[in-house]
């Protein structure tokens, strides 16, 4: 899989998802995106500017693969503030410009 600058951005951040009792393990960040009808499908990710900084366990969560107690669209709502964080710490640091 080809790494871009914002997938390369994510490595050693801080999880910008925080569901509770995330562990903020910055060795397991990756660039998480955010599943959108009508920007992604089957073998069709999301736009890396869909993307936010999360951990492992948050990620996990997010994703469905690993169970957790909040809801669907409490999960949804996470990681949709996650993606904003995201993208105003890359502006702010001029990974993205505007």
């Amino acid at each position: 899989m080809r790494q871009t600058k914002l997938t390369k951005a994510a490595r050693g951040r801080d999880c910008q998802i925080r569901l509770p009792g995330c562990p903020n393990n910055t060795e397991t960040t990756v660039l998480a995106h955010y599943r959108l009808a009508g920007t992604c499908g089957t073998g069709m990710k999301p736009n890396d500017l869909q993307g936010a900084w999360g951990c492992s366990y948050c990620h996990d969560r997010v994703d469905g693969r690993v169970r957790c107690d909040l809801s669907r669209e409490e999960l949804r709502l996470y990681h949709a503030e996650a993606v904003f964080r995201t993208m105003a710490q890359v502006i702010q640091e001029g990974i993205v410009r505007l």
